[in-house]
């Protein structure tokens, strides 16, 4: 589904650039000059007019959905998870004693007393 979505929004992106290229220009660079553009009382009724609208509202329309499926794909799971690869254990810091090294060795069945101080 997310595939022929992603095909569609990218048919539409290609489609939409062709039919903004292809509208005449209306005024110079930036709104300067005498072109009226949007603040003008004359709608844009022309046919690719009407049509970049088409194409931008579709635009837009696949771009929530694609969201939407990335968004439900994505619950709660780390990409770590995804790919069924254990997460290594941390390593000791190189230098340092092992864990088991600072214990004293067992000294059989007697328990171990500090020696006395006289």
């Amino acid at each position: 589904m997310e595939n022929v979505v992603l095909v569609i929004h990218l048919i539409l992106a290609l489609c939409l650039i062709g039919v903004v290229l292809l509208q005449r220009s209306e005024g110079g660079g930036l709104g300067i000059g005498g072109g009226g553009g949007v603040v003008s009382g004359r709608a844009a009724a022309t046919a690719l007019g009407k049509l970049t609208w088409i194409f931008a509202i579709a635009f837009l329309a696949t771009s929530v959905a694609l969201t939407v499926i990335a968004a439900q794909r994505s619950t709660g799971a780390s990409v770590v998870d995804r790919l069924g690869v254990p997460a290594p254990a941390p390593a000791a810091p190189a230098g340092l004693p092992a864990a088991d090294d600072l214990l004293p060795p067992p000294s059989g069945s007697s328990p171990a007393t500090p020696p006395r101080a006289d």
